[in-house]
């Protein structure tokens, strides 16, 4: 195969994601990295054997070996850095949101049909093994007619009013950051599982911290536990920090979720549940080479990762045998894999999510926030 040079935007926790996922591909060389602050785009560089740095992104993409983009910046940025890159005739991978608005990210769709570049909408968590195992039970009937789904995404890092980080603030992250951030994962991955398009929804959204303190210098995802109060400036705050929705999908179905970045404990704890009329399935983040799966009327199961034991769809998602965890990392690499094969051969299949997923997990963003602002349910 064809060895591509690939860029990448942003050099934070997600960034570093990112690189770690493109370097593992093997026949996608790690080119050049972007980055205002040159001296942490030179760092990283260094360690992970990057050719070019550019302080302004727009450099990078001048460059005709730049054969792809990863956009891992500050919200705000998304948009315009995707949209420069398709007109610069590269395939993007952008985190999502995909924009601050739905009509920036239609925008994007149609550049990108235009430009015929391929492009993509990072929701990596619908590539864990035990998530794509669940997904071909419900295809092959296993769960029979989906009635109810569940689930919550929790996390604590941002609990205290001393905790900060850019997506506290509206103007770099958009209006909504724990839904935003995490719910935007959640309604994405239930109907990627079950099939079913979210068509109602009744939301309540909250900011318990309506100020944070504000570090004076850059603080980077899940960190900055260990600041003194000198180090902080009292900033008002309007992005949730919880959620709770109501849904309803397709015709029949009926379930909720809630977020929140406040709930102690809670690292990084991504649940799902999917219940049919045959049977249901269950899964978290937090262990996820294990998947329940509930019977009425035999014992419930407990089966672990096991490539050999996958279902035949769900088990390329799997590189490691049986008792050998595959996580978050590795959900990037399958995901980065199934975009670089497609840039490889137009003709390949689109496993991945694109800039049209991201439009409809923007659109239903939406609808979250004009519901808890109405105080009623939406139609979406």
């Amino acid at each position: 195969m064809k060895t591509f040079k690939t860029a990448v935007f942003g050099t934070g926790f997600v960034g570093r994601v990112h690189l770690e996922g493109i370097r593992r591909l093997g026949y996608v060389q790690l080119y050049a990295i972007g980055e205002p602050q040159i001296e942490k785009a030179n760092q990283l560089a260094a360690e992970f054997g990057v050719e070019k740095t550019e302080a302004d992104y727009r450099r990078i993409l001048e460059d005709p070996a730049v054969d792809a983009v990863h956009v891992c910046t500050p919200n705000f940025m998304h948009s315009p850095i995707a949209k420069d890159a398709l007109e610069a005739g590269k395939h993007v991978i952008c985190e999502k949101p995909l924009a601050t608005s739905v009509a920036q990210a239609k925008e994007l769709v149609a550049l990108a049909a235009h430009t015929k570049r391929r492009n993509s909408t990072c929701h990596n968590l619908r590539f864990y093994p035990m998530v794509q195992h669940m997904r071909r039970m419900r295809e092959d009937g296993d769960l029979g007619d989906i009635l109810v789904v569940q689930g919550t995404y929790s996390q604590d890092w941002l609990l205290y009013d001393t905790d900060w980080n850019w997506r506290a603030d509206a103007a770099a992250n958009g209006a909504l950051r724990a839904m935003g951030d995490i719910g935007s994962h959640w309604m994405d991955a239930i109907q990627h599982l079950t099939g079913l398009k979210i068509t109602f929804l009744c939301a309540d959204l909250q900011t318990f911290h309506k100020t944070r303190k504000r570090p004076t210098g850059s603080v980077e995802t899940f960190t900055g536990k260990k600041l003194t109060a000198e180090d902080y400036t009292a900033t008002p705050i309007t992005t949730d920090d919880f959620g709770a929705v109501l849904v309803r999908l397709g015709d029949r179905a009926r379930g909720s979720f809630a977020v929140s970045q406040v709930s102690a404990g809670r690292k990084n704890r991504f649940n799902l549940e999917i219940y049919g009329t045959k049977g249901g399935v269950a899964w978290n983040q937090e262990r996820p080479d294990e998947l329940w799966i509930g019977h009425r009327n035999s014992p419930n199961q407990l089966i672990v990762k096991d490539p050999s034991l996958l279902h035949p769809g769900a088990a390329s998602f799997a590189d490691l045998p049986g008792g050998h965890s595959e996580g978050y990392d590795d959900t990037h690499k399958q995901m980065f894999r199934r975009f670089y094969a497609r840039v490889a051969d137009a003709a390949a299949p689109v496993e991945y999510p694109t800039f049209a997923d991201g439009v409809h997990g923007m659109e239903l963003l939406e609808k979250v926030l004009e519901s808890s602002t109405r105080r009623a349910w939406v139609e979406c």
